[in-house]
């Protein structure tokens, strides 16, 4: 006997495929959601990397940069020790000077004259002092003039005082001296020398 199939059976597959559309796009939208949020944690993971690596080259940033200052104030100091270094330097090469200095002065004072004063600024040297007479301090200065330590001597007070018998007179001098350190000029500045 024949059977015949009364079922609709064309109802019947198309809600299962309906089914299984659903079901897939279902499973899509699942596996979509599954993607986002991997992506969304993975992007938050590298992020919260980036920041954790910015954190470190600003900890690294500020420690090189007190090192640098560090350096700088190293240098300062170094440049003061080296300025006074320069200084006692200096100092050292002028302690022969100051006795030539003296020991020429000695020579060159005549009799009769005296030095009450000497103040040096620089190359200029001032002299004070007391002299019999004019005469002494026109010797004086020629004998200045003829030593080879000091050049140009140039009075600039002569006064008498005292009474009659008794007068003297006051001068004050200056003079240059000749005999510098190599690297100083007549102020007693150092000669700046061009560094490459």
């Amino acid at each position: 006997m024949t059977r015949i199939n009364l079922l609709p059976w064309r109802e019947q597959l198309r809600k299962e495929r309906e089914r299984r559309f659903y079901t897939t796009a279902a499973g899509a939208a699942l596996l979509m959601g599954l993607v986002v949020v991997y992506v969304h944690f993975h992007i938050a993971g590298l992020i919260e990397e980036q920041e954790a690596r910015n954190r470190y080259l600003r900890q690294v940033i500020a420690q090189v940069d007190q090192q640098i200052k560090e350096i700088k104030d190293l240098e300062a100091q170094k440049e003061r020790l080296l300025a006074r270094m320069r200084i006692i330097e200096r100092l050292q090469g002028q302690r022969p000077q100051e006795v030539r200095l003296f020991d020429e002065l000695a020579r060159a004072v005549p009799d009769g004259l005296y030095l009450t004063r000497l103040e040096q600024e620089g190359a200029r040297v001032t002299l004070e002092g007391l002299a019999e007479s004019n005469a002494r301090v026109s010797a004086f200065m020629r004998n200045l003039d003829a030593s080879d330590w000091f050049e140009r001597p140039t009075l600039a007070v002569i006064e008498a005082e005292g009474p009659e018998e008794r007068r003297v007179s006051r001068f004050q001098l200056d003079v240059y001296l000749t005999g510098l350190p190599a690297g100083e000029d007549e102020e007693g500045t150092p000669h700046q020398e061009g560094r490459a």
